[in-house]
């Protein structure tokens, strides 16, 4: 973006000179300094367990009880806030900074209408009365673009899709016009066009002169809306200068990797990590061409009914095949029926209408006794790696019940198994002994991989596999599904909100919207020529390093 499309205000809405967080021997962060003006905004970026959503929270007072915060200056507006204690802080929050969240769903309270919720920060910090608050509430809602605001205005937080939630925790975050904006990774989870309102959101709340600070992994996102950029890693700032520059022609190494993993326009079989495995950048050989279908999706149709006896019709006449050895991308925005689909795919749903079949045998419409001997050749991997483990196992009970073997004793050539299973996705036999809250999300995300290919599956269907990793972690899993691919002749579904993440990994896309497939075909074309309009509007969101 253009540093010139805004004017930005000299006096310093945030100072941060030398800051250092440890939670007991270990630091996190290691004396950062940095100054933000108002109607600017600085994005820190960096990779899992860089320190830059430690250092974020800090500046709110909300490093946690354990932590141990010290800096020779934090202030806010030019006031120290060093030392504020609690009661401190909560009357701060909201008024001299607000905080936006990646997860919306969860920083909500869930029993409250988001009204209310709005309403009580200014109940708290001004003097406005019921019916100038109610108004204020309104206006607030209609600023950060949430359809019909007298309506929605009496929902709960569970009543709102994902996009609408991050928009009612904005207004709340704002309501009070604090001079400063820290949100934590606000877009991650959303879909791509969603994702672009909420960007032009956060553009528009600088411009009116609020300093942002943005912490994010997703570059292409920082390029288009922060003024500055400032690269964390290992708990130090390696890089800070324009967006231009730092993400233009970046000085570090680890600046340099991060930029070369971003997804989107790079042509499939292009490595986007720089591991041992994959030191050879060069895009690998076209795979040869098959018709062979080992999956088809034959008109299926499912609906669910409302909380009033409505029904909602989430996935309407789908039809599609994959072919051996290729990837089909599906995407779509929230609630257009991508995640209903895999369901049905897997045979956890069935079909009110329509079938699946694998390997031209019957898959839906057969029996689970009868599929049970045949689940092993359809594998599948989910976004929450974490969510989807017994967190009481370690991964060598995880892995050893994927093959089948949980109730035997470990024999040492079922071990050799497990330590081959980890080797083909990157990791050392060392992360047997470990249960998964002890392993990096890349690690956990690996380990599901690993699970998934336990029993030699022919098919692979993937549900947001690396929407919740940060850029330089999606780009290994990212190879080492491609690697996997080729090696094995595994057919993929992937889905994903992501369409630069589709569009690297496809060979062939299908578009839904509302539940029905509205377009596919081979990637390349529908990349370089959607022809549905909604195809138009969905890839042109796609965010891409600003140049």
């Amino acid at each position: 973006m253009s540093t010139t499309a805004r004017r930005i205000e000299p006096d310093a809405a945030l100072t941060v000179r030398n800051l250092r967080v440890d939670f007991g021997a270990d630091p996190v962060v290691r004396g950062v300094s940095f100054e933000v003006a108002r109607g600017e905004c600085l994005a820190i970026v960096g990779e899992s367990g860089s320190g830059k959503s430690v250092t974020a929270r800090s500046l709110l007072g909300l490093a946690g009880a354990n932590a141990r915060v010290s800096a020779d200056r934090l202030e806010l507006g030019g006031q120290n806030v060093l030392g504020l204690t609690d009661r401190a802080w909560r009357a701060r929050r909201g008024k001299d900074v607000g905080l936006v969240l990646q997860d919306a769903l969860v920083s909500l309270d869930p029993l409250r209408p988001i009204g209310r919720e709005i309403a009580d920060s200014l109940r708290l910090h001004t003097t406005l009365g019921a019916a100038a608050r109610a108004r204020r509430v309104l206006e607030l809602l209609d600023a950060v673009g949430l359809p019909d605001p007298a309506r929605q205005v009496q929902k709960l937080s569970g009543q709102l899709s994902g996009g609408e939630r991050q928009r009612a925790l904005i207004a709340a975050a704002i309501a009070l016009n604090p001079p400063l904006l820290i949100a934590d990774e606000p877009t991650t989870a959303l879909d791509v066009t969603v994702q672009a309102q909420i960007l032009a959101l956060l553009e528009q709340i600088t411009g009116d002169g609020t300093a942002v600070v943005l912490i994010s992994h997703d570059l292409a996102v920082v390029s288009h809306i922060a003024h500055r950029v400032a690269v964390m890693h290992d708990g130090l700032l390696v890089e800070t200068g324009s967006s231009r520059q730092v993400l233009g022609s970046p000085r570090q190494e680890q600046t340099r990797r991060m930029v070369a993993a971003i997804p989107a326009d790079k042509p499939r079989g292009t490595r986007l990590s720089l591991s041992a495995r994959a030191a050879d950048a060069a895009p690998k050989p076209a795979r040869p061409a098959t018709s062979a279908v080992v999956l088809e999706a034959i008109g299926l149709s499912k609906s669910f009914r409302r909380p009033d006896g409505t029904r909602h019709l989430a996935v309407d006449d789908v039809s599609f095949a994959l072919q051996r050895g290729t990837t089909l991308g599906i995407v779509g925005e929230s609630g257009s029926g991508k995640t209903t689909t895999a369901r049905l795919l897997l045979a956890l749903l069935p079909p009110d209408q329509g079938e699946v079949r694998v390997l031209d045998q019957p898959w839906s419409a057969a029996s689970e006794k009868a599929r049970r001997g045949r689940r092993s050749g359809v594998g599948a991997i989910y976004q929450d790696a974490l969510g989807s483990f017994d967190p009481r196992w370690s991964v060598a009970e995880i892995l050893t019940d994927a093959l089948g073997l949980r109730h035997r004793r470990r024999a040492p050539q079922t071990t050799a198994r497990l330590v081959t299973l980890l080797d083909q996705v990157g990791l050392t036999a060392a992360v047997l002994r470990r249960r998964p809250l002890e392993l990096s999300g890349g690690q956990r995300q690996r380990v599901g991989i690993a699970r998934a290919l336990a029993a030699r599956p022919e098919i692979l269907i993937c549900d947001e596999p690396v929407s919740s990793l940060d850029v330089s972690v999606q780009a290994q899993v990212l190879d080492l599904l491609d690697d996997l691919q080729r090696e094995r002749g595994l057919s993929l579904i992937f889905i994903s909100h992501d369409l630069g993440v589709v569009q690297h990994v496809s060979d062939n896309i299908v578009v839904m919207r509302a539940g029905r497939l509205v377009e596919s075909g081979p990637a390349t074309r529908v990349f370089a020529a959607p022809q549905h309009p909604y195809s138009v509007q969905l890839l042109a969101a796609i965010p891409r390093l600003s140049p």
